[in-house]
């Protein structure tokens, strides 16, 4: 096994190894803090909940897609959201 295929140590499966992230399953605080890294902006968690309870996608178990995420977002800019 390739260092990169290892599992996550217990560091970063707590969020504190921001490269052992999963863009693709990120919990709603660490996709506030990534957001706010990528952006320039503040994002906050409360911003992101909203976002959800105006029907923003998630998966299963909370977590946020960025790439959907992304997409809901474009779709909604699109159809006069902001």
């Amino acid at each position: 096994m390739t260092p990169e295929h290892a599992p996550s140590s217990d560091a970063a499966s707590r969020g504190q190894g921001m490269s052992r992230l999963n863009p693709a399953a990120l919990p709603v605080a660490d996709a506030a803090r990534v957001l706010t890294r990528l952006g320039g902006k503040p994002v906050t968690e409360a911003m992101l909940l909203a976002d959800i309870d105006a029907g923003a996608p998630t998966n299963a178990d909370g977590s946020i897609n960025l790439v959907h995420y992304a997409a809901w977002l474009v779709k909604e800019m699109s159809a006069g959201g902001d």
